[in-house]
């Protein structure tokens, strides 16, 4: 069998490090290269004990340039690298016939004034927004099959637009209407060292922060507007807790008028009662980080309100994996028209 070559870029932050022990056990790829900019030279089990004895524990990691992940002969490179520095390496390997998995946001927002309102700089590649394909396997399978450059969904963004796009799509509920707050561990700041995300600072707190316009709030109104066929905007209010791991998500919307409660099963269900990583929980079930933790299942449960009208949405995800580098799998091996599951 060829094994297909595949690079890490940023294999030291969280996305990083999981996309390594996701790929560990993928049965179909080679892992030809991984790189660091603080690391270089170092093997993957001294930076990374745990992965001593395991596959590919002899790596030695590579200064983080593009040139190095084409000279690895990489077919295929994910990038976990922060906004802004992603765009440039998968300009580079993009003309090097690599095909790129970007897990930043830097192809995510096919608007590069979105870009900038949200981002506060300039899009370092403007060119390449066009042929992004956004990357959340259940909405855009067929596109991924054919995708050169995957900009992989952010977590928030997949705990809000899976559970809203069938029903926007259907018309059933009024964009206007929807207000989501969400709650995420404190890995989803990355391996950040200032003093906010300490242990004693996070511990037994819990806090809402970049109210009201979180930078994930560029790609939710835009994919929520694509599934609606209108532009829609929506309150978004993000909270820290102090976990490590997930994300959890309540959206409350309000039917369209004649809409019965149940026409909101039905299009879950017809939507997604065939994937593989979307359990539905039901209208009587719950959704909880502890069922979800090192997993690529999303969980989604629901309510109709008599006392208000509204729907309540409640949805739950690793932020890591299926906010993250199980997501970014999920989509290799949609591209590669391997099961969806293998090494998830």
């Amino acid at each position: 069998m060829n094994l297909l070559k595949v690079a890490i870029a940023g294999s030291t932050g969280y996305l990083g490090e999981e996309l390594i022990r996701l790929l560990i056990r993928h049965p179909g790829i080679e892992l030809v290269c991984v790189t660091s900019r603080g690391n270089a030279g170092q093997r993957l089990e001294e930076v990374f004990p745990k992965f001593q004895g395991h596959k590919y524990s002899t790596l030695k990691f590579a200064a983080s340039e593009p040139g190095q992940i084409v000279l690895s002969g990489a077919q295929v490179a994910f990038l976990a690298l922060p906004h802004g520095a992603a765009a440039p390496f998968a300009r580079a390997l993009l003309e090097a016939g690599v095909r790129v998995i970007d897990l930043s946001a830097d192809f995510r927002i096919k608007d590069a004034a979105v870009y900038r309102e949200f981002y506060g700089q300039e899009h370092p590649a403007p060119e390449l927004l066009r042929e992004s394909v956004y990357g959340i396997p259940e909405l855009y399978r067929a596109q991924l099959r054919k995708a050169q450059l995957v900009a992989s969904a952010g977590c928030y963004p997949t705990s809000v637009i899976l559970p809203l796009h069938p029903l926007l799509e259907e018309r059933l509920i009024d964009p206007a209407s929807i207000v989501v707050a969400s709650m995420s561990g404190v890995s989803g700041a990355g391996r950040n060292v200032t003093a906010e995300y300490l242990y004693v600072e996070c511990n037994e707190k819990a806090r809402p922060y970049a109210v009201p316009k979180h930078r994930h709030l560029a790609e939710i109104e835009q994919e929520l507007s694509v599934a609606a066929g209108e532009r829609v905007m929506i309150n978004f209010t993000p909270h820290l807790i102090p976990v490590t791991r997930g994300i959890l998500s309540t959206i409350y919307a309000m039917p369209r008028a004649g809409v019965a409660p149940e026409a909101i099963t039905e299009a879950l269900e017809e939507a997604y009662g065939e994937e593989v990583f979307i359990r539905l929980q039901g209208e009587k079930g719950t959704v909880e980080l502890k069922n979800l933790t090192y997993s690529n299942f999303l969980d989604i449960a629901w309510r109709h309100d008599p006392r208000t009208g509204r729907v309540i949405l409640m949805s739950a995800e690793d932020n890591l994996v299926k906010g993250g580098s199980g997501q970014a799998v999920q989509n290799l091996n949609v591209m590669c028209g391997w099961a969806e599951p293998t090494a998830l």
